[in-house]
């Protein structure tokens, strides 16, 4: 009778979850950013109304260098 052998590669996990973590700080600095972008503005994105404060200038995509261990 054989048994099933289950391996775990270490490094693959660990890079997955560091994946997984820098991508959800990612999604959460952006949504923190265009929520103050819209508080600021008192308008969404795209969005023309009478009480505008101001425009959102653009955007240009950056990188995030961190690491967690």
């Amino acid at each position: 009778m054989s048994k099933e052998i289950i391996q775990l590669n270490e490094e693959i996990i660990k890079g997955e979850l560091k994946e997984l973590v820098r991508s959800s700080v990612e999604e959460t600095l952006n949504n923190l950013l265009d929520q103050e972008a819209s508080d600021l503005t008192q308008a969404a994105k795209y969005e023309r109304t009478e009480s505008r404060q101001g425009y959102r200038s653009g955007h240009y995509d950056r990188s995030l260098t961190t690491t967690s261990v």
